[in-house]
């Protein structure tokens, strides 16, 4: 029986053997295709606004839909050229009547960060979408239903559509690569994300989001990641990352914990992201009532197809049986907590992005804190979450600005201890204040449950003199608004107001700000707009050309005031401090008076510098 134990043994030796061996070259496998995942470099020459813009070419006079993405070369669209850069020069308008600052110059450079803002990143095969609703509300089918300027409100909502889905996770990588390209050059002490990470609130959006700021390889598809082999916007990459020395900083915004960052998510709506059946619904951006009408199912996009084809959309009455796609448990909604403790699973700095500065005092899902970013120079920046609560009783879109009375509390004494410890002060929050339209979904929202109007939240932040400005994004604006001091004898309470563009819309950009003092003893912020520096033949160039087109398409209204004659227009709004973009970008040196106490205090902060 000896020689059959061996033999036995043998056998077993050698399965084993084989085993290991294959669990082996599995793993060299893995890794050896990992090694091979390459990611998409960007143009060497990187620039800003101030040396040149992108300007789009004329739009083509033929007229197509935005889902016609085939037809975009063969009738012009997309095409866009570099043009001269832009500088609005040195603006003044809070400073004492007079004032032209021609002989300053600067002494002392504070800060130097970077804003992006509204990044969107889409789950495009995700079964709980709007797709359909960008169609159903063209003007050449429906007699769609129209706001009070006479437009109508949603056919441009390119956030519910556009080519651009596709590419949201590439423009990012590209946007990291010229913020690293730019820091090499002038060195950056931080950057701040200001909200609208997410399309609609997903695990797997947010991950991506994180991932690219991480460097990690990422697959931007979902369910049955089909054309993960072959179509460039659903191939696995490599992502650059952040340079490790830039920390960065993270606001929530609107669509980081509301459906499509417009309806609290109920338990309905929740199930409707991990299911299988795509998604029925009435128009809901013209009524949210409509979210219990199975009218219409909202489609998905195909991503086998080079486009993106939209599929599964229509009257549900014309459809035999539900469209179904591949299910996916990454696709599940995030409450806020959640959201928040997915920031803490990063290798980029800080651990948390600012949101473990939270004071645990605070409910769970409390989203604001404050850093000082430099120990050795007195500027506090206060993140704010100023977006509404999922619980506030709104039965209309969720795009207002809000605080609720914890908010204001913190938000106040925030303020006063910036003012006892001689601070200078940013607020960064999600949405800009003082800059639409009483009636629009993104104005401050006037209900009682809002702790503070909008009238006396700009008076509290002008009772602050060391308030340098107020940062936003939301309007996927590049505006620049001016707070005057209603005291003409305290100019220095007068504060900014800079909106950064989204990286999903045309013009596709960030912002950088360098805070410098100057030599007498004012702050000049200047303020640049940055593209990303795409390269030709990358998924992020296309992007651009696809960004482009979307705005010759749906015409998106993007001037920054209304017309003056409108009579339904909040009269306040009617502001000559925010200029036209004709390009949408905007630059400028944005000049602050300084209390006598805050110009003693860097008085000597300069004399240090000096040495």
């Amino acid at each position: 029986m000896k020689p059959f134990y061996q033999f036995k043994n043998f056998c077993l030796v050698f399965l084993m053997g084989m085993l290991i061996c294959s669990l082996a070259d599995y793993s060299i496998s893995y890794a050896t295709e990992q090694g091979r995942i390459k990611g998409y470099p960007i143009a060497s020459d990187v620039s800003t606004t101030r040396q040149r813009t992108i300007n789009p070419s004329p739009i083509p006079s033929k007229a197509i839909s935005l889902h016609e993405i085939a037809k975009y070369e063969q009738y012009g669209f997309g095409v866009w050229t570099y043009g001269k850069g832009i500088d609005d020069g040195k603006r003044t308008d809070i400073m004492p009547a007079g004032y032209t600052g021609a002989s300053a110059t600067r002494k002392a450079k504070l800060l130097n960060f970077f804003t992006i803002s509204d990044i969107h990143i889409t789950d495009k095969e995700s079964p709980s979408q709007l797709i359909y609703l960008q169609q159903l509300n063209y003007p050449e089918l429906l007699p769609a239903p129209h706001d009070r300027l006479g437009h109508n409100p949603w056919f441009w909502m390119t956030s519910v559509y556009s080519p651009v889905m596709l590419y949201t996770t590439h423009v990012l990588d590209a946007a990291v690569q010229t913020v690293n390209a730019l820091h090499k050059k002038n060195p950056i002490d931080f950057g701040l994300s200001l909200g609208d990470t997410c399309n609609s609130t997903q695990y797997n959006e947010l991950r991506w989001y994180i991932d690219v700021l991480d460097g990690k390889v990422i697959t931007p598809s979902s369910g049955a990641h089909v054309g993960a082999s072959a179509i460039d916007y659903q191939k696995p990459y490599k992502t650059a990352g952040l340079d490790k020395t830039i920390p960065w900083y993270q606001t929530l915004g609107n669509h980081d914990h509301f459906w499509i960052g417009s309806i609290p998510v109920n338990d309905e709506l929740r199930k409707s992201y991990i299911s299988d059946t795509v998604f029925a619904t009435g128009d809901v951006l013209f009524n949210p009532r409509n979210i219990n009408k199975p009218d219409y199912y909202m489609g998905v996009l195909d991503g086998s197809t080079p486009y993106g084809d939209i599929k599964h959309t229509g009257s549900v009455k014309d459809f035999t049986s539900p469209p179904k796609i591949v299910a996916d448990p990454d696709r599940r909604s995030l409450l806020r907590t959640e959201w928040i403790s997915e920031y803490f699973k990063t290798t980029s700095n800080p651990v948390g992005h600012g949101l473990n500065l939270v004071d645990p005092t605070q409910e769970k899902g409390f989203a604001c804190y404050s850093f000082v970013p430099k120990a050795n120079i007195p500027i506090k920046v206060i993140v704010l979450d100023d977006t509404q609560r999922e619980d506030d009783g709104d039965t209309g879109i969720h795009g207002h600005s809000f605080l609720d009375q914890a908010r204001w509390i913190w938000l106040k004494k925030e303020l006063a201890a910036g003012d006892t410890a001689g601070q200078l002060m940013i607020i960064a929050a999600h949405v800009p204040i003082g800059v639409q339209p009483v009636g629009t979904s993104m104005e401050w929202w006037m209900d009682p449950k809002n702790a503070v109007t909008q009238k006396e939240l700009i008076a509290e932040l002008q009772g602050h003199p060391n308030l340098l400005m107020w940062i936003a994004g939301h309007r996927h604006l590049n505006t620049v608004k001016a707070f005057v001091s209603t005291d003409p004898t305290r100019p220095e309470n007068g504060f900014w107001q800079v909106e950064t563009s989204s990286l999903r819309d045309f013009p596709q950009q960030f912002r950088t700000f360098e805070i410098y003092l100057n030599s007498d003893n004012t702050i000049s912020i200047v303020t640049t707009d940055v593209d990303p520096a795409v390269k030709d033949g990358t998924p992020a160039a296309k992007s651009r050309t696809y960004a482009v087109a979307t705005q010759q398409i749906a015409k998106n209204n993007l001037s920054p005031v209304f017309k003056a004659s409108d009579p339904n227009l909040d009269p306040t709004i009617l502001d000559p401090t925010i200029r036209p973009m004709p390009t949408l970008s905007y630059n400028a040196e944005l000049v602050k008076k300084l209390s006598p106490a805050m110009q003693d205090k860097l008085k000597n902060l300069r004399i240090q510098a000096r040495k």
